[in-house]
């Protein structure tokens, strides 16, 4: 459903109500000041005399005043509701770059020489470097004897954790470890990417690859001549650790090579290294304390490009149209009143200009909403299921100064509608960001439709990564409305086909049906029954925890053959 914020078109709206407080305790207070000056004159003697002594101006009636100071008045009480056509955000522009976190996810990572192994550490490390770039798209790949990717460039850091938390050997389908593969997979990634910044490829690994070292910095090499800048970190200790596993019956287990001898991994840093200075890159050792800080480093001597974040909202004045008239209103009363001669006491009637004043001083206090866009053709557009031409209407409006994450948002949704899914995917995670609750919460269940709808389409592995995608946005999603029924239902398709290996229409009771763009409006009534915020969270977990034995064993089924030399970890 679009989104049109003409539906609310004052910022306090509340406030209205000086619109008619104020001229009406204005009327009154000229009355009562009249009144108290008659009375006062009356005192002086018979009506006659003091009508020859008295200026005329003392004498006149209170209306004429009262038609000036009212309409002033009236609109000062508008001014202040805060009148607007539209709205927009304060929009950051932060510099960043295009990254690849290769992560290893060989058998080695799960050493304890690093607590409490050495790939928590990595996501540990991870997690550090996006808090501290949130500007970087960045893509994930895991990789052992062979790399996947898991994410394509984005900045859904939603995405990012979910695949972050479910990432162990076990989704990795080939034992063993290969840099060469993955700084080449990596390479191809963001070669393939399409962005003005420059594209840096981060391998975070303990080194121990059975490999020839040629074939690393070659892989490196070409990289390096991609205009790709590598940045190897490293992991682990040199002393080394055994690799727990699961033994026989569940009880806990090391690992053993073919001879039966427990196998001792330890941190490898000479291929590491020697792929950085092929490369020209930059290598970050084991023994560094702040990993994600030298990576920063290394990032930021690289080109970027700006990219807009929302920072909350930016309130563009709107009540100039409205004090302007009420100014020169009040302006009208003060030159008409110079001209009479005033009494040596000021009367109490110069009161309500003072509070007109006051007031004026306290409306330009008083932040209000942003500049109307001219949206509407696009809207009516979109309401005639004329999709496509909705969104190049929007997008047109964006090239034109329109900056507002709401066009934002109904230019992702009308490429969503157009079946355009790839092309609506970034306009709808920068409008999820969004800090206004409804729509953040529009912008994700389109995102996470934008995922379902591309992985349903998709088959086999392919269809892996946008499915894990919608389900990333539609968990955010029940966070913020359990009771979301339309998300429950497409979270649990997103979730089916991801564990039957994704793609082929649909599945359990959607029988192929694909959800609806638009959302119901959020005031609709919650359906009898619905679920609490922690309840949702724990069925969340637990789908999660499904996800992750699922996959698991459907890798372990896959699993070829161990590398050549029975080194499989």
């Amino acid at each position: 459903m679009m989104l049109d914020l003409r539906a609310w078109p004052f910022e306090l709206p509340l406030l209205l109500a000086l619109a008619i407080a104020l001229p009406v305790a204005l009327v009154l207070l000229l009355i009562v000041a009249q009144r108290r000056r008659r009375a006062r004159l009356a005192r002086l003697g018979a009506p006659a005399m003091v009508a020859r002594l008295v200026p005329t101006s003392a004498l006149r009636g209170v209306w004429p005043r009262v038609a000036l100071l009212g309409p002033a008045a009236l609109l000062l009480g508008v001014a202040l509701a805060g009148p607007r056509g539209g709205a927009e955000k304060t929009v950051v522009h932060t510099e960043g770059v295009d990254a690849v976190y290769a992560v290893d996810a060989s058998l080695s990572m799960m050493a304890t020489d690093e607590a409490p192994n050495r790939l928590e550490r990595v996501k540990q490390e991870i997690r550090r470097l996006r808090a501290a770039s949130p500007g970087d798209r960045v893509a994930l790949l895991a990789f052992a004897g062979r790399s996947y990717i898991l994410t394509p460039l984005t900045a859904d850091d939603g995405a990012l954790s979910l695949f972050l938390d479910n990432l162990n050997p076990n989704v990795v389908g080939q034992a063993g470890s290969s840099l060469a593969r993955a700084i080449r997979q990596g390479t191809e990634l963001l070669q393939a990417g399409q962005g003005g910044s420059d594209r840096a490829l981060v391998v975070f690994s303990d080194g121990e690859a059975f490999e020839p070292e040629a074939d690393v910095t070659a892989a490196a090499k070409e990289a390096a001549d991609a205009g790709v800048a590598l940045v190897t970190v490293g992991f682990g200790t040199e002393k080394g650790a055994t690799i727990p596993i699961e033994g026989r019956n569940g009880a806990p287990d090391v690992k053993r090579d073919d001879a039966g001898a427990v196998v001792v991994t330890r941190y490898n840093p000479t291929l590491l290294q020697a792929a950085a200075t092929a490369a020209r890159g930059t290598f970050v050792a084991a023994t560094e304390t702040d990993k994600a800080a030298r990576i920063r480093a290394a990032l930021g001597r690289l080109r970027s490009v700006q990219r807009a974040l929302d920072a909350g909202r930016d309130q563009t004045p709107r009540f100039q149209l409205f004090l302007l008239p009420a100014l020169l209103l009040l302006a009208a009363d003060s030159v008409l009143s110079a001209r009479r001669r005033r009494a040596p006491r000021r009367a109490a009637a110069s009161e309500p200009a003072r509070v007109a004043a006051a007031l004026l001083v306290l409306a330009l206090l008083i932040p209000h909403a942003a500049r109307a866009d001219a949206v509407s053709d696009a809207a009516r557009a979109y309401r005639a299921k004329q999709y496509g031409r909705a969104a190049a209407l929007y997008r047109q409006a964006m090239t034109s100064g329109d900056r507002s994450l709401e066009t934002l948002y109904n230019y992702g949704t009308a490429l969503l509608a157009a079946d355009s899914l790839g092309a609506a995917v970034e306009p709808l995670e920068r409008a999820a960001a969004a800090r206004e609750p409804e729509l953040a919460y529009r912008a994700q269940f389109n995102l996470g439709l934008a995922h379902l709808k591309t992985g349903l389409k998709l088959t086999g592995d392919s269809a892996q990564a946008p499915l894990a995608a919608a389900l990333g946005a539609y968990k955010k999603v029940l966070l913020m409305r359990p009771a979301d029924a339309d998300a429950k239902w497409n979270f649990e398709l997103a979730l089916r086909k991801k564990k039957s290996g994704g793609g082929g229409g649909g599945g359990g009771q959607g029988g192929g049906q694909q959800p609806s763009p638009s959302k119901p409006q959020a005031s609709a009534e919650r359906p009898a029954g619905d679920l609490g915020k922690q309840q949702a969270q724990e069925i969340l977990n637990s789908a999660a925890r499904d996800e992750r034995d699922v996959q698991g064993k459907h890798q372990d089924q896959n699993r070829p053959t161990p590398p050549p030399g029975g080194k499989d970890w």
